[in-house]
C-alpha cells in the first residue's frame, strides 16, 4: 500500500462506488437451522452468495472485494464443520478459479497457512499464480486470518528484514508488511446476520471504513442487498477527522468554476 492510501496519513479519495468492500459472511448456520438442515447446507448455499457478490462487484466497478471465510478463532468450531469448510475451500479452488481467470479476476488468499493441509496450500499457490495478472477485480479470501495476527506478523517480518527499525518505526514503515499491503483500505465493511462487531477482521485496515450491519443472513445476500448497502454508503459523510464544514469546503473547491 502506498502512503497516500492510508486514511490516518492522508485523506483518501471518496467515490460513489466503493473502491474496496470487505465482508463478514455471517449467518450460514442459522440459515440452515431455520430450514431444519445441517449447518453445512448453509455453507454450501453461502457459496452461491459469494458468486453473486463477485459478479455484482465486477459489474459495478468495485476494484477489491475481501471476504472473511474462516477466522483464526473458527478452529474452535466442531471438528466436522471445520473439516467440511476446509474441503469446501478445496472444492472452490478446484471449480471456481478457472472461471475467475476467464473473467479477469485476481484471487488472493490471506491468513496463516501453518494449519492448512498441503493440498489446500498447493491449490492456493497455483490459483494466485494463475490469476496474478488479472485487473478487473481483486477477490481476497481470508482463511485462518485474524486482525491481531496480521499486525503481529507484519511487525515480525518488518524487523526481520529491517532490524535497524527495532529502535523505532512509523506507520508508513509497517504498512508494506500487512497482509493486504496490495490493496487500499476498505471503504465499506458489510456484516450480514445481525451481529454488530468486527470479530478480529482487518483491525488495522478498518480504521476509517464505513460499517454496515444487516439482519440478512449471508445465503440470502444477493445483488439487491449489495445495492442497498452501497446506497447506504453513499449517504455517509466521510470526514476522516475533519469537520462537516471543512468537508463541504473541500467539495466546493473541486467543483468547476
Amino acid at each position: 500500500m502506498r502512503e497516500h492510501e492510508s486514511s490516518t496519513l492522508s485523506i483518501p479519495q471518496v467515490r460513489a462506488i466503493p473502491r474496496h468492500i470487505a465482508v463478514i459472511m455471517d449467518g450460514n448456520g442459522r440459515w440452515a437451522r431455520r430450514r431444519f438442515l445441517p449447518r453445512v447446507a448453509g455453507h454450501r448455499k453461502g457459496m452461491e452468495a459469494v458468486r453473486a457478490s463477485v459478479r455484482a462487484c465486477a459489474e459495478l466497478g468495485v476494484e477489491y472485494l475481501t471476504l472473511f471465510a474462516f477466522s483464526s478463532e473458527n478452529w474452535r468450531r466442531p471438528k466436522e464443520e471445520v473439516n467440511f469448510l476446509m474441503q469446501l475451500f478445496v472444492s472452490m479452488l478446484e471449480q471456481e478459479v478457472a472461471k475467475l481467470h476467464e473473467n479477469d479476476i485476481r484471487l488472493k488468499i490471506i491468513g496463516s497457512r501453518d494449519r492448512l493441509d498441503e493440498q489446500l496450500v498447493r491449490l492456493i499457490e497455483q490459483a494466485e499464480e494463475l490469476t496474478q495478472g488479472n485487473r478487473r477485480l481483486t477477490l481476497t479470501v481470508a482463511v485462518n486470518y485474524g486482525g491481531r495476527w496480521d499486525i503481529m506478523q507484519a511487525v515480525q517480518r518488518m524487523l526481520k528484514e529491517r532490524p535497524e527499525l527495532a529502535a523505532g518505526f512509523t506507520e508508513a514503515d509497517l504498512i508494506p508488511y500487512l497482509a493486504m499491503s496490495y490493496a487500499p483500505e476498505p471503504d465499506l465493511f458489510i456484516r450480514t446476520g445481525g451481529e454488530q462487531r468486527v470479530s478480529n477482521f482487518l483491525l488495522w485496515q478498518l480504521a476509517y471504513t464505513e460499517l454496515y450491519f444487516t439482519e440478512t443472513l449471508w445465503p440470502d445476500f444477493d445483488g439487491q442487498a449489495l445495492n442497498e448497502a452501497i446506497l447506504w454508503y453513499q449517504q455517509r459523510e466521510r470526514r476522516f477527522g475533519r469537520t462537516s464544514e471543512q468537508l463541504a469546503e473541500s467539495l466546493d473547491l473541486r467543483k468547476p468554476a
